[in-house]
């Protein structure tokens, strides 16, 4: 009704009117001012309520013998108490990081509940009025005045509150004192509508100087984030890669040398990583450049998500890039940098025609509280690409003193094991995999052991490395799958022997053949064997190594596919391959007590062996929760050190031989 006498007859009282009512509403529109009123708000508000507290506390107190209990004790009590609650809320939260919405959101209540509490304190105030004495009748008059003042001044960043509490508290007490008649009481109500009114125009001022205050700082902040991005942009096309979007070499070295921004203080950290992509070379032969250019162009727009203060990247040359990493990072702050760079580049590359899968290997170099020489740290950042590529292909790896130490032992290993009796120094161990819920042994995996006369035990991963650069490896293959199918003759029907298989077993004919001869010549039937192959291991040729995998199946034996997940084309190795198990790697298990997505990869892993009618293996089980995480997730084969490490084939036979006399159950 008011809105529509204004607009009929009082058009220009209408925007005056509005102006006023929205005086008393948080906007919100403005995103910075809201946010800076809350973060205002909230450091001064718990003085607030201590104000309304302590000054309740005194009043009520004061009034305790001449007035009702409910006036003197319950009802301020009550006020007290919500004071209270909303103190410690208010302490709790102060430091919350708060949005725009939510803080609007905060200050609406704040306003809401301002009004409200004003309500009940004045009027809880007032009512002790006729109980009083003539001190006490003062003292009511005081805590109002005091209490009203010190809540305007606590809340003057939220204008609507402090408005709608000196209206509401104000305009009542004035009325009423100046009805009582008394001249005390009347100049007490007179002088403080004038306070009141001073502190208005006080208020209002500081607001709008607020406000402005906000609005310059915010342009300003804006100013310096264009100014910025105007600088980078001018750097960023000085020292562009034009394929990929990406600082150039030069761009990269200038960072390196100082010329560029500096990269390394004195006392700081400082990190180089090399990135290279597998398979590009792949991609580059079977599509052609342009398709090759194609994957370099995507690549460079993946890494530049990257990009922020602490990071640089750039492409150094062909499928080559370099990361630059500055700020007071750990180890595993580095790696985790490296492993979302490795998951974003592992995505498909939709080409034209066909689909691209690539990954990417990273090597770090570290330099803590010294500045390092460039060039020192360049060549150890490229020896952990290199070590990346070989041992973890697909992830990063940050250059470590062991990686010194393995420079200088990788010759020694290489040397020993050109000079080894291998058929002397060679030896297997067997470690069970067992079959739920009987806890049935269905077989062991044959794992290598190398024990060296001059350099000692060498672990199998390190001394395979070597052998697979050279033919080593095919005689170490031939010498252990003798023995493993020899130890298996003496084992149970039903219990299978698992053999690896390295890179070079399946890539070669021959080689295949050769292991053929020796399969056939061990009279240990074809269904008992258990032939592992990684991901890996398919790389560099696939085509000639599933010709490999279809000829040792048509021998009738076992293929399985060793550390599932690991590699970067699971899915199309599973349905191009003959494949009859699948093995999900142990990472996937370490975790699987509490991480969910772990059970969730390891689920959709045993359905998809339950579809494609695949048998599936679980490895690095070590305690029993992940045992019943992984039955109540499908999987009944499992291998890990809760039901044996590895043992010599003496253990393995004593093993089966105690499993008969006390078998062990796990509930179904």
């Amino acid at each position: 009704m008011v809105d529509q006498i204004l607009r009929m007859g009082f058009p220009r009282w209408r925007g005056t009117f509005s102006a006023c009512i929205s005086m008393f509403r948080v906007s919100g529109e403005n995103a910075s001012l809201t946010r800076s009123q809350f973060i205002a708000l909230s450091r001064q508000i718990p003085l607030l309520y201590f104000i309304l507290v302590t000054n309740t506390a005194g009043l009520a107190i004061t009034h305790v013998h001449s007035t009702p209990a409910p006036l003197s004790i319950w009802v301020p009590a009550f006020l007290c108490l919500v004071c209270v609650v909303r103190f410690a809320w208010w302490l709790r939260t102060r430091h919350h990081d708060v949005d725009a919405a939510t803080a609007a959101r905060r200050l609406r209540r704040t306003v809401r509940l301002a009004a409200v509490l004003a309500v009940f304190f004045t009027a809880w105030s007032l009512s002790l009025y006729p109980y009083g004495d003539a001190y006490q009748q003062i003292h009511v008059a005081f805590y109002m005045a005091i209490t009203v003042i010190g809540c305007i001044f606590c809340l003057m960043h939220l204008r609507a509150a402090a408005l709608s509490l000196t209206v509401i508290v104000i305009i009542p007490f004035v009325i009423f004192f100046l009805s009582t008649g008394k001249p005390v009481f009347v100049s007490i109500a007179v002088n403080l509508f004038l306070v009141s009114v001073a502190m208005v125009v006080i208020l209002l001022t500081y607001y709008r100087d607020f406000a402005r205050l906000i609005e310059s700082r915010e342009e300003l902040h804006l100013r310096q984030i264009e100014t910025q991005r105007l600088s980078d942009e001018n750097f960023r096309l000085a020292n562009l890669d034009s394929l990929t979007g990406l600082p150039n070499r030069r761009a990269f070295l200038a960072c390196l040398e100082g010329a560029g921004p500096s990269m390394f203080q004195d006392g700081g950290v400082a990190v180089i990583g090399l990135v290279d992509l597998d398979g590009f070379k792949l991609v580059n032969d079977a599509y052609g450049h342009a398709s090759g250019d194609w994957v370099l162009a995507e690549v460079g727009r993946r890494l530049q998500q990257f990009e922020d203060s602490s990071a640089f990247l750039a492409r150094l040359g062909g499928d080559e890039f370099g990361v630059l990493l500055r700020g007071d990072l750990s180890n595993d702050e580095i790696t985790h940098r490296g492993t979302e760079i490795c998951c974003a580049l592992r995505l498909p590359y939709h080409l034209p025609d066909t689909t691209a899968r690539l990954s990417a290997s990273i090597g770090f170099a570290v330099s803590r509280g010294r500045v390092e020489r460039v060039d020192v740290l360049f060549e150890r950042a490229d020896y952990a690409l290199y070590n990346a590529k070989q041992n973890s292909r697909g992830k990063p790896v940050i250059f470590s003193a062991d990686h010194e130490i393995e420079r200088r032992r990788s010759g020694l290993v290489e040397q020993a094991l050109a000079q080894a009796d291998l058929e002397r120094e060679l030896s297997l161990d067997f470690q069970p995999i067992i079959e739920l819920p009987a806890t049935r042994i269905a077989g062991f995996e044959a794992l290598a052991r190398w024990t060296n006369s001059t350099i000692g035990k060498v672990p199998p991963a390190e001394f395979i490395r070597h052998a697979e650069r050279s033919n080593r490896i095919l005689l170490i293959s031939e010498i252990l799958l003798e023995r493993a199918l020899e130890s298996a003759k003496q084992w149970p029907d039903h219990v299978r022997i698992s053999f690896n298989l390295s890179t070079r077993d399946i890539e070669s004919p021959e080689a295949t053949r050769r292991i053929i001869e020796i399969i056939s010549a061990s009279r240990v039937p074809a269904q008992r064997i258990e032939l592992e192959i990684t991901e890996t291991a398919l790389v560099s040729d696939f085509d000639v190594a599933s010709d490999s995998l279809r000829l040792l199946k048509q021998l009738g034996v076992h293929i399985s596919l060793d550390d599932f997940g690991t590699g970067f084309s699971s899915l199309s190795y599973v349905h191009r391959l003959p494949l009859d198990k699948i093995k999900i790697d142990r990472s996937f298990v370490g975790e699987i007590a509490t991480n969910t997505t772990s059970q969730k990869v390891v689920k959709s892993v045993v359905d998809l062996c339950r579809n494609l009618n695949l048998d599936c293996v679980v490895e690095g089980v070590e305690t029993e929760d992940q045992v019943r995480i992984l039955r109540d997730l499908g999987c009944r084969k499992m291998q890990g050190y809760l039901f044996g490490r590895p043992m010599s084939a003496e253990e393995a036979l004593s093993l089966l031989t105690e499993e008969v006399k006390n078998p062990r159950y796990y509930p179904s």
